[in-house]
């Protein structure tokens, strides 16, 4: 990497426990198993470390990388989307193909592994989370490509458009959604709920309101919050801003 061209600087803000901002600026890249270090390019954006309840990363292979063996762990669920390139996704020794846009959920407990099959780098998005298990309910394996998906008006708006990722079904603990929202777009009101968010922002930039803090956001952002943060976001761009994110839902309060 060489020496800095300028003194360091960060956007990166971390309030532990509450939320954070990190942008692909001064991330670095972590050894993880199963995942071969020499083939691929692995950082953490949150974990409970942080304040988080699941953990989110973002995964880059070179031609040819693949674990060598699955990522497997009893209760541990994941989702993975692809951002850019194209591979093979096993679950449970199924395989299926990932290409940019495409996304699958593996149930908890499940042996994921991946293989890039592609001529270029293959970039993806990694969340996991332990299941939280509801009696007589369960999950499935879940696929599909956002640019095969239609999307919604966002609470009666047409300028914010949502999409849902996973089942709305009382098996499933979380959801993946987008939301896009174009130049005149933004959250109808600050949102103040129980919810915990892990955002990755694909594209455009926008305006992020966390606690009491507007903040500057844009494409390759990674943000956080727990719950109980006010949060907003509005689009401050020529085109849309557009992200990725996780929900928690389906589970009542643990007491």
């Amino acid at each position: 990497m060489g020496y800095p061209k300028d003194l360091l600087s960060t956007r990166a803000i971390i309030d532990h426990g509450r939320w954070a901002l990190i942008p692909p600026e001064g991330r670095v890249n972590n050894s993880i198993p199963p995942f071969p270090h020499q083939d691929c390019r692995v950082s953490v954006l949150a974990d409970p470390r942080m304040g988080a309840s699941f953990a989110f990363y973002t995964v880059e292979f070179k031609p040819g990388g693949k674990t060598e063996k699955p990522m497997q762990k009893d209760g541990i669920e994941s989702f993975v989307y692809c951002r850019a390139g194209q591979g093979v996704i096993t679950v449970d020794g199924k395989a299926y193909e990932l290409v940019p846009g495409a996304y699958i959920y593996a149930p908890a407990s499940c042996a994921v592994g991946f293989e890039n099959t592609g001529a270029g780098n293959w970039s993806l998005l990694l969340y996991k989370q332990r299941y939280k298990p509801l009696e007589g309910y369960s999950t499935y394996v879940v696929t599909g490509n956002l640019n095969e998906m239609p999307d919604q008006p966002y609470d009666g708006m047409e300028s914010v458009r949502v999409r849902d990722l996973l089942p709305n079904e009382l098996g499933f603990d979380f959801n993946i959604h987008t939301l896009k929202f174009y130049p005149d777009g933004m959250h109808p009101f600050v949102e103040t709920h129980v919810q915990e968010h892990g955002i990755y922002f694909l594209e455009g930039e926008g305006m992020y309101l966390l606690d009491d803090q507007w903040l500057p956001v844009k494409a390759d952002d990674f943000v956080w919050f727990g719950s109980y943060v006010p949060q907003a976001c509005y689009c401050i761009g020529r085109g849309p801003v557009y992200y990725i994110y996780s929900k928690d839902m389906n589970r009542d309060v643990e007491l």
